[in-house]
């Protein structure tokens, strides 16, 4: 498994599991066993996926150790705003039945970020994290987390693939060596009807998702793709035994149009 070295000298798994929308049941469970056993150590979850229970009993009865496995949780928006930031990191403790997370992050930039930001400080000089980071935080939003706090943010974690590069977030995050995680890297399935990824896959002989996966790979990005199904999880894992050469990477860097699937981080309402 490649890895991303933080700023703060940890290394993290370049493949995560996503688990958002994942049942917080045997589904989820199932999803965590069958991407360990395809050789990745890495689960991303939140507060409001509301599956914490099932991904700490996954990780808990998997044939992997808890410290070979990367395991990232977010503060909800609602706990931000409140000033609970400490009290919902003890809560996501409890639900997966763990003392630490590898990474937590603030979720989205919402009224208190900058005091959550403290409070994630405070976590992390506590031992309850390994790693604190921010979740769709646009270059504006991180130059407030960086006046506000002592402690750099390890990762941010944005919508990033193909139609969605992001560059000015991406160039603010490079400046304080921020490593970019993806989310939605398959465009939230609308990759298929993208023809570029399936041609560029035959000559390597591999699909249309491995592809994208792949590009952003090569782009120093980590990406987390989500499945509940055993053949794509372990399909979405094999992105280690082949290198897109430099013509097919500028194809794809072409497609950019600025398309988002996701919410837009300067206007949402939750």
């Amino acid at each position: 498994m490649e890895t991303q070295q933080l700023n703060n000298g940890l290394k993290m798994p370049s493949l995560g599991l996503g688990v958002w929308q994942s049942d917080n049941g045997q589904e989820a469970i199932n999803a965590i066993h069958w991407a360990l056993e395809a050789g990745y150590r890495h689960v991303d979850t939140a507060r409001i996926y509301k599956n914490e229970e099932a991904v700490g009993e996954a990780i808990a009865t998997a044939s992997v150790p808890r410290d070979q496995v990367w395991l990232t949780t977010k503060i909800w928006n609602d706990d931000i705003r409140q000033g609970r930031t400490t009290a919902a990191l003890e809560e996501s403790l409890g639900r997966l039945k763990m003392d630490y997370v590898d990474l937590l992050l603030l979720h989205w930039p919402v009224d208190g970020n900058t005091r959550a930001w403290q409070e994630l400080e405070r976590a992390l000089s506590a031992g309850k994290v390994r790693s604190i980071g921010l979740s769709n935080f646009m270059a504006d939003d991180l130059e407030e987390i960086l006046q506000a706090g002592d402690v750099v943010p390890a990762v941010n974690q944005i919508e990033y693939h193909p139609y969605l590069v992001q560059s000015e977030a991406i160039t603010a995050c490079d400046e304080h060596d921020i490593v970019i995680t993806a989310w939605s890297p398959l465009m939230q399935g609308k990759f298929l009807e993208e023809p570029t990824f399936a041609e560029i896959g035959e000559g390597y002989g591999k699909t249309a998702a491995q592809v994208v996966l792949r590009w952003c790979l090569q782009n120093d990005v980590i990406v987390i793709p989500k499945s509940v199904h055993k053949k794509r999880i372990v399909e979405n894992g094999e992105l280690f035994d082949f290198e897109l050469s430099e013509e097919d990477m500028q194809r794809i860097d072409q497609l950019e149009r600025g398309q988002r699937f996701g919410p837009d981080p300067h206007n949402f309402d939750f």
